[in-house]
């Protein structure tokens, strides 16, 4: 990329799901691309002026889907099953695109199952589609670099090299 480049940022209303590598309902909506490190503090004994911060573990936060609500009904399936005890986990992704249509950014969420669903809102006197909501807890989340989003070059340089010198000296006297 040459020195100076505009590298605009990519629109928010151009992505798809995928759930197990294949594109999924059209969804209108997608919350919950959250991670954050816990903080643990601890306060060393006979220091007042400062607590240590220390990094714990992740959190994820559920992932949130939103779409109109239409004659297929594989996400509601999935989530009775849920709801009756078979846990069936699937890895889900959503794809951010550019605006032509190319991905650029990928979130892996790995091991998602269904945990909440929200019915529509219906108003007699509204003019909007009937929209549903389903929330998915998972494993963990995960962003892969791709060439296409992002130039970079490795390089690796090995070298080995092992000598040994072994001098044996015995002596026997009878």
């Amino acid at each position: 990329m040459a020195v100076g480049e505009r590298k605009d940022p990519f629109p928010g209303y151009n992505f798809r799901v995928e759930i197990e590598g294949l594109v999924a309902a059209g969804f209108s909506e997608v919350s919950g691309l959250n991670l954050e490190v816990e903080v643990q503090e601890y306060r060393e004994g006979g220091l007042n002026d400062f607590v240590h911060k220390r990094a714990g573990p992740a959190k994820y936060t559920n992932l949130v889907l939103k779409h109109g609500i239409t004659v297929a009904h594989d996400l509601w399936d999935w989530y009775w099953q849920v709801t009756q005890g078979t846990i069936r986990r699937k890895n889900l992704s959503v794809v951010l695109m550019d605006t032509s249509g190319e991905e650029r950014v990928r979130w892996n969420f790995e091991q998602a199952y269904p945990v909440k669903w929200a019915g529509p809102d219906l108003r007699a006197t509204a003019n909007e589609l009937a929209v549903e909501s389903l929330e998915f807890a998972h494993k963990g989340l995960a962003r892969p670099i791709f060439a296409a989003a992002a130039s970079f070059e490795i390089s690796l340089q090995a070298s080995v090299s092992v000598s040994a010198s072994i001098n044996v000296e015995a002596s026997l006297e009878i």
